[in-house]
């Protein structure tokens, strides 16, 4: 235990101490001016905040290895709280044991860096780091108001690497977690030289009546407050060798051919490995139980998250269930589900005035149930649903091809956006239902190829361009029960099919319904369509075969020229039809005038002669009539 002496030395409390006084903080970084970032990032101050990300990558590397090995070294002092000297800084690895770490636990182990302050608040100075099995509570009668230092000269985190980490406060008393920086008694706000942060990489987590406050920068994962999962299993979970019988190896050989090969869309898990003697082929009789990917899981609710760099950041968890909380005031996104998050909930959450989108389903994600929940002023999208694949061939990750979906937002509020309301890029299966949209760009977005897109039962107003939009690829979606208020155009189709049917559109200013490009095989009937424009339904644009049947109209007030009307009635048919009954009636009237004065009874010359008037005879002078008979 030389080892541990010499770090023991090392943690001198004058030192400490100092450090305290002079902002000194375990994660070295280049000396910068505390003060409120700039409205850009300058190349300079990109690059130091990712080289920032890549000394914590490597730290947390170091920590992990060491932490891998010092078991097998033997000694009872490596299965208690160590602490590492990484280089850049220090490190209180809190190891496994039966009970929870709790305030009082980190009080003992690290009384110089972890420090009640006068007015009942706790600053650390060190970085903390669970190891797999490891529980600890953030937690304290009466609340919790813990400071992780955070200055132009370093930074602290709290990181769990296969252990437990909870957050726990009451409703009458929150746990309050923030950046500090002792020099000014503030929350550190200038993200430029790396700041503060909480990140649980497997394991499980829980926050409940909390408050996040001013963490994170840059990345992901050292966004703020960070959930994610790792590739690699938890070294010291391999379980084996375990001998097996004989009828074990039959089943064992059944079952793998049962499962077949993996599929290039499911999730990687763990699985047995059998194991033999070298030398000639035999059967295996011994089984490694080897761990799969290290999927974090965990539960966050009745809590505030506020000026973080991302304000909520997932990936690679499953189950997560995130309930009744607020994000807001992000430098970038709000809640944020990245790769291989799937099968969460988010309940009733509002995400609001972040610099980003308000909520981001990013490529990967799957089976992500969004409802209740509110996302308002952000400077990006309210929603964003990306379900795009990894790849689109072969590539030097080796991802897969496939899309991914089974995602939905629904009866939630998306208000006053910078762009889009609800943007969705590619995937399958993908619902949009019972939304208020109000404001932005446009309302509701599908595009990329997005495939079996259900848009149902929205009520979306006041979009400057659109409401609904579909364009570029999107097929096979469905747009019904719509109520849409007050866009330029209410549903516009641009290379997309879809079934457009049973919307109510009120007081549009352009068209109702605009299909442009290849948009065969759409339906659109039976909308109510209502407003002041060129067209009600525009088809001049379109290419293919449409069916445009039983839109009620009657409330549409057409605004177009003379010229407009005849070139959209003008249309090669029709104008050939009406050059064939022009020639037919012009044909008709001057063959009439020509043979007018020919025409000839048939029978005009097998008349009968006319007979001479009827003339009365008169008797001559002295004549006198005598009867020819008489008595």
């Amino acid at each position: 235990m030389t080892d541990m002496k010499v770090w023991a030395r090392r943690a001198l409390v004058p030192v400490l101490l100092a450090a305290t006084v002079c902002g000194w903080t375990p994660t070295a970084a280049t000396a910068g001016p505390s003060a409120d970032p700039a409205p850009g990032v300058s190349v300079e101050e990109s690059e130091r905040q990712a080289s920032l990300v890549a000394d914590e990558d490597r730290r947390l590397i170091q920590v992990r290895a060491v932490t891998a090995v010092a078991p097998a070294k033997g000694g009872a002092n490596w299965y208690k709280p160590y602490r590492l000297d990484t280089g850049s800084g220090y490190t209180l690895v809190l190891t496994q044991q039966s009970a929870e770490y709790t305030i009082a636990d980190l009080l003992k182990l690290a009384p110089e860096t972890f420090v009640r302050q006068n007015d009942g608040s706790y600053l650390l100075t060190e970085n903390l780091y669970l190891n797999s099995g490891a529980k600890l509570m953030l937690s304290n009668p009466g609340g919790l108001t813990l400071r992780l230092a955070s200055t132009s000269n370093g930074f602290v985190s709290i990181v769990s690497f296969g252990g437990k980490l909870t957050i726990q406060g009451t409703p009458q008393a929150r746990t309050t977690i923030t950046s500090w920086d002792p020099r000014t008694n503030k929350p550190d706000t200038d993200v430029r030289d790396g700041r503060a942060y909480i990140r649980a990489i497997g394991g499980q987590f829980s926050m409940e009546y909390a408050k996040i406050q001013s963490l994170g920068f840059w990345s992901g994962r050292t966004g703020g407050l960070s959930l994610t999962g790792t590739d690699r299993p938890n070294t010291g979970d391999v379980d084996a060798p375990a001998h097996l019988t004989k009828d074990q190896r039959h089943e064992a050989k059944a079952q793998r051919l049962a499962d077949g090969p993996a599929k290039s869309d499911e999730d990687p898990g763990f699985g047995g490995v059998l194991a033999q003697p070298s030398g000639p082929l035999v059967t295996p009789d011994s089984r490694f139980t080897v761990p799969g990917l290290s999927y974090v899981s965990g539960k966050i609710s009745q809590s505030v998250v506020t000026d973080n760099a991302f304000g909520l950041f997932v990936s690679s968890a499953n189950g997560i269930h995130i309930s009744d909380i607020t994000v807001e005031k992000s430098r970038e996104d709000g809640v944020v589900m990245h790769r291989f998050a799937s099968s969460a909930v988010i309940e009733r959450t509002t995400s609001r005035r972040n610099g980003g989108d308000g909520f981001v389903l990013s490529r990967a994600t799957r089976e992500v149930r969004i409802s209740g929940s509110t996302a308002e002023g952000n400077a990006g999208n309210g929603f964003t649903l990306s379900g795009q694949p990894l790849a689109k061939g072969p590539s030097a990750s080796g991802e897969s091809t496939a899309s991914y979906g089974s995602n939905s937002v629904s009866n939630s509020v998306v208000r006053d956006n910078g762009h889009y309301g609800i943007e969705v890029l590619g995937g399958l299966n993908v619902g949009v239902q019972n939304n208020e949209v109000v404001g932005g760009d446009m309302g509701i977005v599908a595009r990329q190829s997005s495939d079996k897109v259900a848009i149902t039962g929205n009520r979306l107003r006041d979009q400057r361009r659109q409401g609904i939009a579909l364009r570029d690829g999107v097929t096979s979606a469905t747009v019904t029960g719509n109520v849409i208020e007050g866009a330029d155009t209410a549903i516009y189709l641009r290379d997309s099919v879809a079934e457009v049917r049973g919307n109510t559109i009120q007081k549009a200013t352009n068209h109702g319904v605009s299909l442009i490009g290849e948009t065969g095989r759409t339906v659109v009937s039976y909308n109510v369509i209502a407003g002041v424009g060129p067209s009600a339904v525009d088809t001049s644009r379109a290419n293919g075969k449409l069916v445009i049947k039983e839109n009620p109209m009657f409330a549409w007030h057409d605004t177009s020229s003379f010229w407009v009307k005849f070139r959209h009635y003008a249309s090669p048919m029709t104008m050939l039809w009406a050059a064939i009954l022009l020639l037919i009636l012009f044909a008709a009237v001057k063959g009439r005038r020509r043979v007018r004065g020919l025409i000839v009874h048939p029978y005009a010359d097998k008349a009968p002669l006319g007979a001479a008037p009827a003339r009365e005879l008169t008797q001559p002078d002295g004549a006198t009539r005598i009867p020819v008979m008489s008595r």
